[in-house]
């Protein structure tokens, strides 16, 4: 079911924050004005990934209170909305988590090429509820787990879970670790399991593992980890008026102040 903010919850509990408060009134308040004023009743429909759920919210709220009319924000795995659009789901813009899923989508002619842009960055990192010595590494660690669990979005179709999976390769550590692998539907799935206790350990983006209060994390290094890009594009065959707009704005450096805010990394500084 559709929203005027948010439709797809992710499996992590929503943490309410003095912005995140902020940025409900602006959105209320803006809708208001929508409905007063010539406006459209409600902004574009955006279709996003679970990990951008609180910080594009947020940038919702900078929009609408610059006198736009809320988004509609619909978060899932990208590899859930890539396929529902894909199934003709309604979106004006689409964020996905990889460069691969939105090119899945420009060769079915489902997003404009010439709107797509890169709008964050982004890295991992290993979770645990354990806190991290001062002598722990992340190989040491993984190595480790023994009998334990290790929470990853699923490597098969999942962003998160590909980088992951890329990034343990990369350290010869997958064949190690790879039977112990539980696999999550995304990326706050697989956080949900370690925050439980019902994995021992996970990988997550490092914007996920900072923000929560109830794991320890340490930062893969950025060598290890294929590059982690958000790829942003207007949905191809869309109609509302202000879709270009809200994809502009997610450029501004209004909005890429919120997305450092979350952790995520400015486009003009990934690596």
């Amino acid at each position: 079911m559709w929203t005027g903010i948010a439709a797809r919850i992710t499996a992590r509990p929503m943490t309410f924050s003095v912005k995140l408060l902020q940025w409900l009134f602006a959105l209320f308040a803006a809708s208001l004005v929508a409905a007063c004023g010539d406006a459209p009743a409600r902004g574009p429909v955006v279709l996003a990934p679970a990990s951008m759920q609180e910080a594009l919210g947020e940038v919702a709220g900078a929009w609408a209170a610059q006198g736009n009319a809320p988004p509609v924000l619909s978060f899932a795995g990208t590899q859930v909305q890539a396929r529902q659009l894909a199934q003709g789901a309604p979106a004006d813009v689409i964020v996905t988590a990889d460069e691969e899923w939105m090119d899945w989508l420009e060769t079915r002619a489902l997003i404009e090429p010439a709107s797509r842009r890169t709008v964050a960055a982004n890295g991992l990192a290993l979770v645990s509820v354990k806190a991290f010595g001062p002598d722990d590494t992340i190989a040491s660690r993984l190595l480790a787990l023994g009998d334990g669990r290790l929470a990853l979005a699923d490597p098969q179709s999942v962003p998160a879970g590909r980088y992951a999976r890329a990034a343990l390769e990369n350290m010869g550590l997958w064949d190690a670790v790879a039977a112990r692998v539980v696999p999550a539907e995304n990326v706050r799935a697989a956080l949900a399991l370690v925050e439980s206790g019902e994995a021992a350990l996970g990988i997550v983006y490092r914007t996920d593992a900072e923000a929560s209060p109830r794991v320890a994390s340490m930062t893969f290094d950025f060598r290890d980890v294929p590059e982690i890009y958000y790829p942003a594009a207007l949905v191809a065959g869309a109609a509302h008026p202000r879709r270009q707009a809200f994809l502009d704005f997610l450029s501004t450096p209004a909005a890429q102040e919120i997305l450092a805010t979350y952790r995520f990394v400015p486009v003009e500084q990934a690596p």
